[in-house]
C-alpha cells in the first residue's frame, strides 16, 4: 500500500464509516459497534505501517490539489507528534467503541452514536494531520460541531442540552479567533503552508503583528482546552454518556488545543506574551481545577475537574517555554489520556451497575466489583502519581522544570511550591475518588445490588490500566521511541538529555513528590469526613471565578441586546424589511464611494439630438409614465397598477431591442408576462380597500408618510444605479476591454456566438448554478408559505367578515341567467389549450439555438412555463397535475441535480466543476454542427425553472381550492336541502 493511499485511509475511513453507520436501522447495534470498531481497527494498522517511514525525524505529506488557480491545496502532513496523536485519537477510540456497545442503551438510536463518534474521529485525525492552516481550522470547527452532537446526544435531558449548547458555543468562539490568528500569520510569512510557517520563525517574530496572531490563537487554544477563564464549560459537558467523556475529555477534544500549543511551540515559546500568557493560564487552571475537584461528588464531576487541573499542568509545561519543558508536555498527554480514559470508563461502569455516581451513597463495591476496583484503583493512583506508575514518570518531570524554570519564569519563585501544592491536591482528590467508593460499609442508598459487568465492557479498562504500569515500569522500552519522534518534530534533532528511567536518585523534585504524596494523604485523613458530607461544591464560589455564571450573564446580554435590536430595526411586515435593507444598502454603497474617492461621472459630449434620441426618450417617457401611474394606482385599483407595471416592463423589452439586445429583450418579454400572471392570480389574497373596512385618519396619515419615504428612497436609489450605469459606461477602457474578452473567447473557448448565453453557461456558469438554486428555493418557500397562508377576511371577526364578503357579492359581474362559469370560458379554454403545443415549440426552439442566437435555458423555461399558465388558467391546476402529470418538486429536484451532474462531469476530464467542452459532430441531415456539453447543464435551467413556476401556480390553486371547499361547506350548512 502507498504511502499517500495510507495518509487519505487515516482521514477518510472515519467519515465513511460514520455515513455508513448512519444509514443503518435503529436498533441495529452490534452491526453498528462492528463496523466502528473495524473503522477503528484498520486505522489503527494504517497508522501502524506508516511508523517505520518517519521514526527518525522524517516527515510525509501529500498534496491534493484543490482550487490550483486560487493556490487551494489539501496537504495531509505527518510528523512524530501527529502520528503520536494519532495513535491516541484511533487507539483510545477503538477502545471506546467496544466500551460503548455494551455501555448504550438497546433503546438508544446506537446507530446514530456511533455515526456521531466515527465523524468526530475523523475530524480529530483531519486536525492532527493537516499541512494547511486554514485547513486545520476547518477540521477544528467540525471537531466542534460533532462534539456537540455526542455532547446533545441523549437530546431528551435538558442538562445535555445545556452543555452541548455551552460547549459549541464557547469552542466555536475559540475557533472564529483562532481562524483570525491563522490568517494573520499567513499574510505574515505570504504562505498558509504549515512546514513553511514553522521555517520561518524570525520572518514572523520581526513582524509587528505576530503579537496579535498570538493572542488570537491562544484564545483559541485555551477556550478548546478548557483553561482558566474557559474552563467552565467541561464539567457541564458530562451530561454526555460516558464513552463520550472518556473520549473527548481524555485524547480527543480537549487535547485539541493542546496540539495546536505543541505545534506553535517551536515560534513563540521564547516570547514573553507566551510564557506570560500560556503559563498563566496553565498555573491558575491547574490549581482551580486541582482545588474544585476535591469538594466533587459526582465521580464523573470530580475527574472532569482533575482533567482541568492536569490540563493545565501540560499547558504551564509549555508555557515555561524550555525544551524539557514541551518533552515533558509531551509525555503527560500519553499518560493523561491513558488513566483518565479508564477512570471514566470505570465511573460509567459503577454508574451502569450500582446506578449511581453520586459518592455519598456509593461505599464498599469493592466487595461486589473487586476487578473492576483494583483497576479504578491503580488508575487513580496514576493520576495521583504514585511510583511505578506512568503518571509518577510525567509528574517528576514537572516538578524537575517547577525548579528548574525557577529563573527565566515570571512565576519564579512561587512555582515549585504551587506545584508541590496542586500536586499534593492531585493525591487528595485521587485518594477520596478511591476511599469514598470502594471501602467501607456496604452501600445502603442504592437502587441495585452492584455487580461486575459483562467481561467484553471491561477489557479497555483492564487494556489502559495495563498501559499504566508498562510505561511506568519500562517507559524507556515501551513510550520511549514514539516520545523521540514527537519531540524531534517539535523541538528539533538537537534534544536536550532527558530520562526515562524510574529511579533518578535522592533529589529535590523527589523530595517535592514526597511531601506532595505525605500533605495529599494528612489532608484527607483530617478533612475527609468534611469533605464527604459538605454540598456546597467547594469554597471558591465568587462569581468572579465562576465561569459558568459569567458565561450566563454574557449569553443574557446578548439576548437582550438582539431584543432590543430587533424591536429598533424589526419590522413585521415584508415592505419595511425590505425599506431596511434597501437603506442600508444604499448608505453602505455611499460610504463606500466616499472611502474609494468619491464619484467622478464624465461629462456627457452635448450634440444635437437625432429623431432617434427623441424616439427614445418618449419610450422612457412612456415607461416612467407607467411606473408612476402603478404606484399611484395601488392604492385605488391594483389591476391598474399591474397592467401598468407591464407597461413599464414593455418598455424595458423595447429599451433592449433598441440598445441591440434580442436576447435580453426575449427574456424579458418572457418573465414579463409570467410574473404578471402570477400577480395577477395572488391579488384576491390580499386585503381589499373597501368602504366597509376604511381605515382611521390616523392609519391614513401613516400611510401618506409611508408612500412619501418610499418616494424618496425610491427616488435615490434609481438615481444611484443611473449614475453607476452612466459611470460603467462612459469609461470605454472598462467596456471595451471586459466586451473584447468575451467576444474573442465565446467562440473559441465555449463554442457559441451568443455572448450573453455563453456567460451564463460557460464563463459565470457557477453564478448560474447559485441562481437556479435560489429560484429553487424561492418555489418551495411560496408553496410553505401559501399552504400556511390565512386570508385577510379569515383573520377578520364575524361581523366584519359578514360586511367583506357583501362587498364583494356587490362587485362581482353580473351573468346572463343560467349561464356558468364553465359556459362563459369555453373559447378562451380551447384556444388555450391550442395554443399549447405551439407554445412548446417556441421553448425548444429558443432552448435549440440559444448557445448562437438570441434564447437560451432560461428563456426556454420562462416559454415553457407561459404554456402551463395558459393551461392553468384555462382548466386549474387539477389538470395540469393530473392530466400532464407536472409534479414540479421533482423537476425542482431534477433540474438541480442535472445541473450539478453537468459540472461534476468535469472533474471527470480533470477540469474544474462546471467547465464545459464543445466539438464538432456529422449529423445526419445536418451536417457538421457544434456540439456544446453546456447544453446539459442549460437543460437543468429549462426544468428547474418550469418546476419553480408550476410550484407557484399549484401553491396559488391550493389556496383557491381550499377557498371553494370552505365555502361549499357554509352553504351546505345554511341550506341542507
Amino acid at each position: 500500500m502507498t504511502t499517500g493511499l495510507l495518509l487519505v485511509l487515516l482521514i477518510a475511513l472515519p467519515f465513511v464509516g460514520a455515513v455508513v453507520a448512519a444509514g443503518l436501522p435503529r436498533h441495529a447495534r452490534t452491526a453498528a459497534a462492528l463496523l466502528s470498531w473495524a473503522v477503528a481497527f484498520v486505522s489503527v494498522v494504517c497508522l501502524a505501517l506508516l511508523w517505520p517511514k518517519f521514526q527518525d525525524g522524517e516527515i510525509l505529506r501529500l498534496d491534493i490539489p484543490w482550487i490550483p488557480s486560487l493556490g487551494l491545496t489539501l496537504v495531509l502532513r505527518l510528523d512524530g507528534l501527529s502520528w503520536l496523536f494519532s495513535a491516541l485519537v484511533l487507539g483510545i477510540g477503538a477502545l471506546v467503541v467496544l466500551y460503548a456497545r455494551y455501555y448504550m442503551s438497546p433503546k438508544d438510536p446506537v446507530p446514530r452514536f456511533f455515526s456521531f463518534l466515527l465523524a468526530f474521529m475523523g475530524a480529530m485525525q483531519g486536525l492532527v494531520m493537516s499541512g494547511n492552516l486554514i485547513q486545520l481550522v476547518v477540521f477544528w470547527e467540525l471537531t466542534s460541531l460533532f462534539s456537540f452532537l455526542l455532547i446533545g446526544y441523549w437530546n431528551q435531558n435538558p442538562l445535555a442540552r445545556e452543555g452541548a449548547r455551552m460547549a459549541l458555543t464557547v469552542t466555536a468562539t475559540g475557533g472564529l479567533a483562532l481562524l483570525v490568528g491563522m490568517v494573520l500569520l499567513g499574510q505574515i510569512v505570504g504562505s498558509y503552508d504549515l512546514q513553511t510557517v514553522l521555517n520561518s520563525r524570525e520572518v514572523i517574530l520581526n513582524d509587528p503583528r505576530h503579537t496579535l496572531a498570538l493572542g488570537f490563537i491562544l484564545v483559541g487554544a485555551m477556550t478548546k482546552s478548557a483553561q482558566f477563564p474557559f474552563h467552565f464549560w467541561l464539567p457541564r459537558a458530562m451530561a454526555a454518556p460516558t464513552p463520550v467523556s472518556a473520549y473527548l475529555h481524555s485524547a480527543t477534544l480537549v487535547k485539541a488545543g493542546i496540539f495546536v500549543l505543541i505545534r506553535f511551540w517551536p515560534i513563540f515559546a521564547e516570547t514573553p506574551m507566551w510564557m506570560a500568557v500560556v503559563g498563566g493560564a496553565g498555573l491558575l487552571t491547574l490549581l482551580i481545577g486541582a482545588w474544585t475537584a476535591i469538594f466533587q461528588h459526582d465521580l464523573k464531576g470530580l475527574l472532569a475537574y482533575s482533567t482541568i487541573s492536569h490540563l493545565g499542568l501540560i499547558v504551564l509545561l509549555l508555557g515555561l517555554g524550555t525544551e524539557l519543558g514541551a518533552i515533558a508536555a509531551i509525555f503527560h498527554v500519553v499518560n493523561h489520556a491513558t488513566f483518565k480514559a479508564s477512570l471514566f470508563m470505570a465511573a460509567g461502569i459503577i454508574d451502569h451497575e450500582a446506578g449511581s455516581r453520586d459518592m455519598r451513597k456509593l461505599s464498599g463495591l469493592i466487595r461486589f466489583m473487586p476487578v473492576t476496583a483494583v483497576l479504578a484503583i491503580v488508575a487513580a493512583a496514576a493520576m495521583a502519581g504514585v511510583p511505578l506508575l506512568n503518571g509518577f514518570l510525567s509528574k517528576e518531570m514537572f516538578l524537575a522544570e517547577a525548579v528548574a524554570g525557577a529563573g527565566r519564569h515570571p512565576w519564579a519563585t512561587a512555582l515549585p511550591i504551587l506545584a508541590t501544592l496542586a500536586s499534593a491536591f492531585s493525591v487528595l482528590y485521587s485518594l477520596r475518588f478511591i476511599h469514598a467508593t470502594f471501602f467501607g460499609p456496604p452501600p445502603t442508598a442504592l437502587d441495585r445490588i452492584p455487580h461486575e459487568p459483562p467481561g467484553w465492557m471491561r477489557r479497555p479498562v483492564e487494556i489502559l490500566v495495563l498501559l499504566c504500569l508498562v510505561v511506568g515500569i519500562f517507559p524507556a522500552l515501551t513510550v520511549g521511541p514514539f516520545l523521540r519522534s514527537a519531540a524531534v518534530s517539535v523541538v528539533g534533532f538537537d534534544l536536550p538529555y532527558y530520562s526515562l528511567k524510574i529511579w533518578h536518585g535522592f533529589n529535590l523534585p523527589l523530595l517535592l513528590s514526597v511531601i506532595a504524596l505525605m500533605v495529599g494523604i494528612g489532608l484527607y485523613v483530617l478533612l475527609g469526613k468534611r469533605i464527604n458530607v459538605n454540598t456546597s461544591g467547594g469554597p471558591l464560589r465568587a462569581r468572579w471565578l465562576n465561569g459558568g455564571y459569567l458565561f450566563e450573564k454574557t449569553m443574557t446580554g446578548v439576548f437582550r441586546t438582539a431584543e432590543a435590536g430587533q424591536k429598533i430595526f424589526g419590522a413585521k411586515g415584508v415592505q419595511q424589511q425590505l425599506r431596511t435593507i434597501i437603506l442600508v444598502s444604499v448608505v453602505a454603497a455611499g460610504v463606500a464611494g466616499l472611502a474609494s474617492g468619491g464619484f467622478s461621472v464624465a461629462a456627457p459630449a452635448l450634440t444635437a439630438p437625432a429623431m432617434s434620441d427623441v424616439a427614445f426618450a418618449l419610450l422612457w417617457a412612456v415607461g416612467g409614465a407607467c411606473a408612476i401611474a402603478a404606484a399611484w394606482q395601488a392604492k385605488y385599483h391594483r389591476l391598474a397598477a399591474v397592467v401598468l407595471m407591464g407597461g413599464a416592463g414593455l418598455a424595458s423589452c423595447l429599451s433592449f431591442l433598441w440598445l441591440s439586445a434580442p436576447d435580453l429583450a426575449i427574456t424579458q418579454l418572457l418573465v414579463e408576462i409570467v410574473t404578471t400572471v402570477l400577480l395577477l392570480l395572488g391579488l384576491r389574497w390580499l386585503p381589499k380597500r373597501l368602504e366597509s373596512i376604511r381605515a382611521t385618519d390616523r392609519q391614513e396619515r401613516r400611510a401618506r408618510l409611508r408612500r412619501r419615504v418610499d418616494l424618496i428612497i425610491a427616488a435615490v436609489v434609481g438615481l444611484g444605479l443611473a449614475t453607476a450605469s452612466w459611470a460603467v459606461m462612459t469609461r470605454p477602457a472598462l467596456l471595451d476591454g471586459v466586451s473584447r474578452f468575451y467576444v474573442e473567447q465565446a467562440y473559441d473557448s465555449a463554442g457559441g456566438r451568443n455572448l450573453v448565453n455563453v456567460i451564463l453557461v460557460d464563463f459565470r456558469a457557477f453564478d448560474t448554478f447559485g441562481e437556479i438554486t435560489v429560484l429553487g428555493i424561492v418555489g418551495l418557500t411560496v408553496f410553505v408559505l401559501l399552504r400556511r397562508f390565512r386570508p385577510y377576511e379569515d383573520s377578520l371577526p364575524q361581523p366584519k367578515q359578514k360586511r367583506v364578503q357583501a362587498a364583494a357579492d356587490r362587485r362581482r359581474d353580473d351573468r346572463p341567467e343560467g349561464e356558468t362559469l364553465k359556459e362563459t370560458m369555453l373559447v378562451p379554454q380551447i384556444v388555450m389549450r391550442w395554443m399549447f403545443p405551439f407554445v412548446i415549440l417556441l421553448a425548444v426552439h429558443l432552448f435549440l439555438r440559444g448557445h448562437d442566437l438570441p434564447g437560451g435555458g432560461f428563456a426556454a423555461g420562462i416559454a415553457l412555463s407561459v404554456a402551463f399558465v395558459l393551461q392553468y388558467m384555462a382548466s386549474g391546476a387539477r389538470w395540469v397535475e393530473d392530466r400532464l402529470e407536472i409534479r414540479p418538486a421533482i423537476w425542482i429536484g431534477s433540474g438541480l441535480l442535472i445541473a450539478t451532474v453537468a459540472g461534476a462531469g468535469a472533474w471527470v476530464f480533470g477540469r474544474p466543476f462546471l467547465t464545459s467542452a464543445f466539438q464538432y459532430a456529422d449529423l445526419p441531415l445536418l451536417g457538421r454542427v457544434p456540439i456544446a456539453s453546456a447544453v446539459v447543464f442549460d437543460l437543468g435551467v429549462v426544468i428547474l425553472v418550469v418546476g419553480a413556476t408550476v410550484m407557484m401556480l399549484v401553491a396559488l390553486a391550493h389556496q383557491s381550492l381550499r377557498k371553494a371547499r370552505q365555502t361549499a361547506a357554509v352553504e351546505k350548512a345554511e341550506d341542507p336541502a
